[in-house]
């Protein structure tokens, strides 16, 4: 059989290489600088653009978008060529696939530290951003199926099965949960409304974890493991099962982070029951990987990247067995809200996503090179100082989190909170957030030494930009082997597999959101829920611009240590006009629910210092101050078009009400001005802490004088 003659592109693997490595070290050099505000307020330099609430975002985006998503491009882009013996469809796709990624990126960068943001946990992306991502994304999965339609290699192997889950699974995620109202070019609304957009963005952000940051990287370990070790994979029918079951149950378990809030308690339970069935899949592919290195474990004493490779299998193994355990309700009463699942996702993120990234690095630099590896100590020196860098991250994170939900829920004999002020449960925590920030600079470190040792590996060989290859082509028809496993027939299909992966990922998602968006008992109302005034409007606006829902929780749960301290139990129908909503994922400061409600409520004087410095209040409190509230004027000139916006989206404002809405703005900050000039503060009245003012005042507030109607 004649063999036929083609090449490689290199040229696209390198740039996406360069990529992974660039924005590897600024985007965890920018959550060193969040870990480190934590212990020193005071380096966020007292500048909007650096507090913790704008660049938190900016480090769960570059970390999981920029630093891993061009390392998936990079092994996606590298092992797909040779599993299928062809270069890629189309040259021109795959670079406007690197170059548009790369403007992605930088638009995130130009956007969410000026807060020009969702306030959507991992979606935070505005309107355009997130129309140009689904265009991107659809130019690499064309160029991906493409490629498979003129292979040269008959079955397809099971890395590209994760790679389709993962391209039909991440299209889905994002396109439903972006749906968004825009009222100007760098300012929308969410489509959904306070519980259903809460479902829909776990729905998202949990398969976000499990379709962006998982599933390529398991295609990944399943082609690269092999090749490190010069060994095949444990076995076949594991892999199919690993796979299968995988995307199945994964897209079911998003609500195991919204336990025990107003989500419905039959959607809480799906996804408890889904997230302890993910164990039997994850840890099949974990022992599927690990096990592949059986008889070579003399290889990963002398190799650093099979060490990088094991340590990154043995993360992913312990992350999907804490998950589950997380997702039972006894154990997420604990964990939610606390540091504990900061170094539950880290796990995953420094070991798995982090490790195996590294291991491939080691791997393809010298390969597409043509050298060897500039230093292999260098490479061992890393790969401890990394592994140290994780345990000196996550052990303190661990302790943090069990030591708030102690704080948290204590009482004393006589039956009151042992520590009814929130500050003292996060000053004990100082310690341990240092200790934290010493973990990441440690691990960076290991980074940066990395970055020399690739480059010095680099400048020591010639990079081949077409790698010669060559292979026979396809015949016309094929014969199926007698006694062929019946899943090889799906292997020479791609386009049924990804049907059939489509079909798979959706029956979960149907069966959640569909009930919760069309069965209007699931969401029952409140009567004295009132929609926000223009100017409480124009004050949560200003809210999620600074990123306060990455610090502030808006959901007390029913128990009784939080119906103590913060007032009665949130519920399903407060939030109706929500958009989005703001139940937070983390308490570094207490929750905000009842905030404005009697139990709670301080005067407006009380907020206004408190944005000017915290610790004038609170001695020892680690929020920064925010003093440009009150020098910046507050823009106006979109009030009318939110209001349309928000009656768009089913919120009751009166027709025509857009009209005299800035007027009613003006009134209420006028009466806001005149209180506080009462208690000695002088500002005007159009000044941007005077509507946050007006939006903190309001929360809980309906909800005294609740009445529900069915």
């Amino acid at each position: 059989m004649e063999l036929e003659k083609f090449s490689y592109d290199n040229s696209i693997v390198r740039k996406f290489i360069i990529a992974t490595v660039v924005f590897g070290v600024v985007g965890m050099l920018v959550g060193l600088l969040a870990a480190l505000q934590l212990v020193w307020p005071s380096l966020g330099f007292a500048t909007d653009f650096l507090t913790f609430g704008r660049i938190r975002p900016l480090h769960t985006n570059a970390v999981i978008f920029a630093f891993v998503g061009n390392g998936i491009f990079a092994g996606v882009y590298y092992s797909l060529q040779r599993l299928l013996k062809a270069r890629m469809w189309s040259d021109m796709l795959s670079n406007v696939n690197f170059w548009g990624w790369q403007i992605i990126i930088l638009s995130a960068v130009l956007t969410l530290p000026f807060g020009y943001t969702t306030g959507k946990e991992y979606a935070e992306l505005e309107w355009p951003i997130d129309i140009a991502i689904t265009l991107l994304w659809v130019v690499f999965g064309l160029n991906m199926i493409m490629t498979m339609v003129k292979r040269r290699e008959r079955h397809i192997y099971v890395a590209i099965w994760f790679y389709l889950a993962t391209f039909v699974t991440v299209a889905i995620l994002h396109i439903f949960n972006s749906f968004e109202l825009p009222v100007s070019f760098l300012k929308s609304y969410s489509w959904y409304a306070g519980v259903q957009d809460a479902l829909v963005q776990w729905w998202y952000g949990h398969n976000a974890v499990a379709f962006f940051l998982t599933t390529p990287y398991l295609g990944l370990m399943y082609y690269f493991v092999p090749k490190a070790a010069n060994r095949p994979v444990y076995s076949y029918r594991l892999s199919i099962i690993h796979f299968w079951a995988l995307i199945f149950i994964y897209i079911w378990a998003g609500p195991h982070h919204l336990l025990y809030t107003a989500l419905p308690d039959w959607a809480q339970s799906l996804g408890v029951v889904f997230s302890i069935m993910l164990i039997a899949p994850s840890w099949g592919g974990m022992l599927n990987g690990l096990l592949t290195l059986r008889g070579a474990w003399d290889r990963v004493r002398d190799s650093a990247v099979l060490k990088f490779m094991v340590v990154a299998i043995t993360c992913y193994g312990m992350t999907t067995f804490e998950g589950p355990m997380m997702s039972l309700k006894s154990v997420n009463a604990i964990s939610h809200f606390t540091d504990w699942t900061i170094a539950h996702v880290h796990i995953g993120g420094l070991g798995w996503n982090g490790f195996l990234t590294f291991g491939m690095l080691y791997f393809l630099v010298p390969k597409m090179w043509g050298s060897k590896l500039h230093s292999p100590t260098l490479a061992n020196f890393h790969f401890w100082i990394g592994t140290l860098g994780i345990i000196f991250y996550a052990i303190p994170m661990y302790w943090a989190g069990f030591a708030q939900s102690q704080m948290w829920t204590d009482f004393t004999d006589d039956g009151f909170l042992a520590n009814p002020i929130f500050l003292d449960t996060v000053t004990k925590l100082a310690p341990m957030y240092a200790m934290r920030a010493f973990g990441g600079a440690i691990y960076i470190i290991g980074v940066l030494v990395m970055v020399y040792n690739l480059i010095m590996t680099a400048k020591a060989g010639s990079f081949q930009k077409e790698e010669p290859a060559e292979a026979a082509a396809l015949t016309p028809v094929y014969t199926p082997h007698k006694g062929e496993h019946w899943h090889r027939a799906l292997e020479r299909k791609p386009l049924i597999l990804t049907v059939l992966a489509l079909v798979a990922v959706s029956i979960g998602g149907l069966f959640e959101i569909i009930p919760t968006m069309l069965v209007k008992s699931n969401i029952p109302t409140i009567s004295s829920v009132r929609p926000y005034t223009p100017l409480e409007l124009e004050g949560r606006d200003l809210y999620i611009k600074e990123g306060c829902y990455n610090c502030h929780s808006q959901m007390i749960r029913p128990f009784r240590s939080e119906t103590e301290r913060y007032g009665e139990y949130s519920k399903a129908g407060e939030f109706v006009y929500d958009h989005p909503f703001q139940w937070g994922s983390k308490r570094t400061g207490p929750d905000l629910a009842r905030e404005g409600g009697s139990k709670l409520r301080k005067p407006n004087s009380w907020h206004y210092n408190h944005m000017l410095d915290p610790t004038i209040l609170s001695p020892g409190s680690i929020m920064p101050p925010y003093p440009w509230l009150i020098d910046n004027e507050l823009d106006m000139s979109l009030t009318a078009k939110k209001i349309n916006a928000m009656r768009t989206l089913g919120v009751p404002y009166p027709v025509g009400y857009e009209n005299r809405a800035v007027a009613d703005l003006q009134a209420q900050a006028d009466a806001i001005a005149s209180d506080l000039a009462g208690s000695g503060i002088e500002v005007a009245s159009d000044r941007e802490i005077i509507a946050l003012i007006a939006y903190l005042q309001r929360l809980g507030r309906d909800i005294e004088n609740e009445v529900e109607t069915k």
